[in-house]
């Protein structure tokens, strides 16, 4: 199989350079995000994304599988790492998420399963978000994790920003996903089972609360829904934010002040993409900034309206690019899971 992989590599470049790309949130004020490239060279497959609640304009992220156990601190005005946090006493398998959580601290989720969903437990790494930002070394507290159903493959947990509870969703089998609930609180010893409370219907590859905690969004390589929350469920969806064309979209998480979906991807220098909420995608508090348009529907691409940066041209330009790269990138993904797993 590795003598294919180098001419669907120059598949995906051609279809990039072919597809219009997704256009980065305008700049209006200071308040507004922008998007931004990650410098850092150990960056190689940024798979979780979570902004700092201690530390305006950086965001935490990881790679995959295969890197050790390092969390980074970008910072979104430069590209810049500013902080790496070594991970002592842990050896991790498949990281592919992150979330902070209201208590202060960092859970690192070592829950993907490059076996198709057959490791009968994965790890949550927690540690305190760091007060300053510097590299440091911390040992993690760790909590095994079962599911109810059995095993699954999963690439996307979230912390509720008001209850601490801990979600995962699963990706697609037998044609759905879903959303499993942790305990109330994890415990240090023995397993922590994570029980099946909803259907989530995308290829889920992140997820995130809002910082209100009254809107769930997860998303895809080229899809996201987003759910109500209340009392601790889904109530339905809110509807379908924009996702920007990139080249393996692999995260997602709020702005701090829930306007705002950065989106990532993986691969070196890759670039994180804002997409601007709208109606009823807009968590229910969410502080005023001027010049903000919280008319429409913002998000779902179908309705024919201006859902997020550059309006329909840019649903176009998604729609387009989308086409021509599903192919492509979804047998890049299953090749480098086989090779994973002959290695």
């Amino acid at each position: 199989m590795r003598p294919f992989l180098p001419a669907l590599g120059i598949a995906a470049l051609v279809a990039l350079s072919a597809a219009p790309p997704a256009r980065a949130v305008p700049v209006a004020d200071g308040d507004v995000p922008s998007a931004f490239t990650i410098q850092d060279p150990r960056i190689r497959e940024s798979s979780g994304l979570a902004a700092s609640r201690a530390h305006p304009g950086v965001y935490w992220t990881h790679n995959d599988s295969g890197d050790g156990a390092n969390v980074f601190a970008v910072d979104s005005r430069t590209g810049r790492t500013v902080a790496t946090v070594t991970l002592a006493g842990i050896d991790p398998r498949d990281v592919e998420a992150i979330s902070v959580g209201p208590d202060g601290n960092i859970y690192l989720g070592d829950i993907g399963d490059n076996l198709g969903g057959t490791w009968p437990e994965v790890w949550i790494y927690r540690f305190p978000e760091p007060k300053t930002l510097r590299d440091a070394t911390v040992t993690p507290v760790r909590f095994t994790v079962r599911y109810d159903e059995g095993p699954r493959d999963a690439e996307s947990l979230m912390v509720h920003p008001k209850t601490g509870r801990v979600y995962i969703a699963s990706k697609k089998r037998s044609g759905k996903g879903a959303l499993y609930e942790g305990p109330e609180r994890l415990s240090e010893s023995g397993v922590n089972t994570f029980r099946r409370v909803a259907d989530v219907n995308v290829w889920a590859t992140d997820g995130a609360f809002s910082p209100d905690g009254t809107r769930l969004v997860v998303r895809g390589y080229f899809e996201a829904r987003e759910y109500r929350w209340k009392d601790g469920r889904l109530q339905g969806e809110a509807g379908r934010p924009t996702v920007p064309l990139q080249r393996q979209g692999e995260s997602v998480t709020f702005t701090p002040d829930g306007r705002t979906l950065m989106y990532g991807t993986e691969g070196a220098t890759s670039r994180v993409t804002p997409v601007e909420l709208k109606g009823e995608l807009l968590p229910d508090s969410v502080p005023e900034r001027a010049g903000a348009d919280d008319s429409g529907k913002g998000g779902d691409p179908s309705d024919g309206k201006d859902s997020g940066p550059g309006g329909d041209e840019s649903n176009r330009n998604i729609a387009i690019g989308a086409g021509t790269l599903a192919v492509v990138t979804v047998l890049v993904v299953a090749l480098r899971r086989l090779l994973r797993r002959r290695t």
